[in-house]
Order: structure tokens, then sequence, then C-alpha cells
């Protein structure tokens, strides 16, 4: 069901086309958020107006409110948000280390409170899996361990972390006929943590990988810099995914 053509290319750059079972996604794309399931203030019909081709979700706020059971019950996001095209969901990562002063890491996966009602949530790869399956996004991504960028030893763990967490994902997760799942390669700024985590997931074979654990910190220099060494690590004829950088250009 997903598969990935290269349909232009210059030097570095590429123009592809995704194609998912909710139609093809032309590359590159810049995403719109839709954390809790909508775009806020943007209905999904002045999405299609603009030229929005993919909407992106949040695993940890949809899984807190309203749940995943709910969302599959009204007929997985895309009724959930009446949204036709194709849908992201993120593991809920970032938020392990954007939220680090409610939760606790550990080899298993993370233990964090809720900033809604303060009760006490555990979050693991499978878990991650399990929730991303039931919301029923297109593509779905590996869950990890978003370390600063900068800090070589907390970098260094949370590249064995995040390896042992994408293959538990992937046993968790073995078909991608109806979801892709995308392997997300850590490292922060440094170019042989990047390269061993490289080598970690390609094995996975994954229907495409992304770059995380940047725009958290480091300076744009540093960010530009880490993508000229990365991207040539992974899969020529794969999507690549920049996870959460807000700014385009």
């Amino acid at each position: 069901m997903f598969e990935f053509e290269i349909v232009a290319q210059q030097g570095r750059a590429r123009a592809g086309i995704l194609h998912t079972p909710h139609g093809p996604l032309p590359t590159p794309v810049f995403a719109p958020v839709g954390t809790q399931g909508t775009v806020k203030a943007v209905p999904p019909r002045d999405l299609v107006e603009v030229g929005a081709t993919l909407v992106l979700a949040n695993t940890y706020h949809l899984h807190l409110r309203p749940g995943e059971d709910l969302v599959q019950e009204l007929g997985g996001l895309h009724e959930f948000m009446r949204w036709n095209g194709p849908i992201l969901t993120d593991s809920g990562g970032f938020q392990v280390f954007s939220l680090a002063e409610i939760n606790k890491i550990d080899d298993e996966g993370v233990t964090f409170r809720s900033h809604l009602d303060g009760s006490m949530r555990r979050l693991t790869p499978e878990s991650s899996m399990h929730i991303q399956q039931k919301l029923g996004a297109d593509i779905i991504m590996a869950f990890d361990q978003c370390p600063p960028p900068t800090d070589r030893e907390t970098v260094i763990k949370a590249v064995e972390r995040t390896t042992k967490w994408a293959r538990r994902c992937r046993e968790a997760h073995p078909d991608d006929n109806k979801q892709a799942l995308f392997g997300i390669m850590q490292g922060g700024i440094f170019e042989d943590l990047r390269a061993q985590s490289a080598e970690a997931l390609l094995p996975l074979d994954c229907p495409g990988y992304a770059v995380g654990g940047l725009a958290v910190g480091e300076t744009k220099q540093e960010m530009y810099a880490t993508l000229d060494f990365s991207v040539p690590m992974l899969p020529e004829n794969k999507p690549r995914y920049l996870m959460g950088v807000g700014d385009p250009d």
C-alpha cells in the first residue's frame, strides 16, 4: 500500500510522491499540526483550500483526551477529524523531552503524570504502537527518547535506548500494509552517534525514516550542519522526515 517514488532530483534535493491509503502525498511537504485532532481555528475545508496535504496529530495528547478507544469507536482519526487526506501521528517521545519535570524514564518506557488531572500514566514502545494503531493514522512513529542535542553523555544513552525501543516497536507493528512505521534517528549534533543510530535502524526496513532530536535547543547553524552529515546516512529510496521544525526555512 505504501510506495515512494522519486519524480525529480537535483543534487541532494528530491521531489517525490508517497502513496498512502488516503491518497498520494507529494514531497517535500510542510504539514500543519493538529495536536488534539484539530488544527486550531482552521477547519478541514480551509486546510484543503490552502493546499495542505498532510496533518499531524499527537499520540500523547489524544491518549489523555479523548482516548484512543473513543477515537477508534468513532471511526479513527480520519472520521474524528473529518480529514480525508494522509495523517501522521507522533509517538509521544517528544513529550517525554518537553515535559521532563513530570516524568521518569527507564529502559522499559516512561512513567508520567498527566498534565490534565495528575493521574499517573505509563507509555512504552508497545503501548505507543497500540495507541497509534487504534488512532488509525497512515504514518506512525517509533517511540524514541529525544535528548538535549548538545549533551553528549545524555545523547549516548538516548541513542542506545531509542534503538532498543525501535526494535520493540517493530515487533509490535510488523506489518506496514495499512500503517507505515517510520524509524527515528537520534544522535544530537554528533556525527558518530548519528551514524550509530542509522546503522542500528536500517535493518528494521521501515518504509521511511525521520531525523529526530533537532530544533530542541541547538543553533540553526548546528541543525544545518547535523542535517548535512545525517541525511546521506538514510536510504536514498525512502522518504525522510525532519521532525519538529516549525519554521520552513
